[in-house]
């Protein structure tokens, strides 16, 4: 059976094909590259996100613990004001328990675990401290020995001084973390110790 011209017409139209072919291809690399660049940028806004939370949360415990160590010199050493500093410190430290799982949003895997270790070695103490405070105040109810008194009085001492000393090494952290937030908090400090 011999070919007729009209039966090569879809050769005219492989042109056609074509385009679609690649306008189909371009379509999905385009797509495929959009969804990348989604994800890399979400990425970095939820780093950013979290080095703010935890650079916020730890610039604001390192403060409240500098600001209830000269406290503790003045007056009753662990008397209202000190104690409520102490109580805020502890509600910074749940709102980290509670915001934790952001910590994966970091990148850098020593600076979260540099991160979750400091804020345990914050919270030990302070809470041993809160609860010997407890102690020491149902042992006073109860006109228990003056000498079991003074025990438990030098142990919160001990555990004050660990605090301060477990806070202190959160400065580093929170400087590390400010690149990452794009963000200074030493302006969280100056604030305070103005007001």
């Amino acid at each position: 059976m011999p070919l007729k011209p009209e039966d090569m017409d879809f050769v005219s139209n492989f042109s056609m094909l074509w385009q679609v072919v690649l306008g189909a291809v371009l379509a999905t690399a385009g797509g495929f590259a959009a969804t990348q660049m989604e994800r890399i940028v979400g990425r970095r806004e939820r780093q950013r996100n979290s080095a703010l939370l935890f650079g916020e949360l730890l610039a604001t415990v390192l403060l409240l613990v500098e600001i209830a160590g000269p406290s503790r010199e003045r007056g009753e050493p662990y008397g209202r004001f000190t104690m409520r500093m102490l109580h805020s410190v502890r509600r910074e430290i749940d709102i980290y328990e509670r915001n934790r799982e952001r910590l994966f949003d970091l990148e850098d895997g020593a600076l979260r675990a540099r991160i979750h270790t400091s804020m345990v070695r914050v919270a030990m103490p302070l809470d041993n401290l809160l609860e010997t405070t407890r102690e020491i105040e149902r042992a006073r109810q109860e006109r228990a020995i003056e000498g079991e008194i003074a025990n438990l009085e030098a142990q919160r001492n001990d555990q004050f001084d660990f605090l301060v000393e477990a806070a202190a090494r959160l400065k580093p952290i929170v400087s590390q973390l400010e690149p990452l937030a794009r963000h200074s908090f030493e302006g969280l400090s100056e604030i305070a110790r103005a007001a």
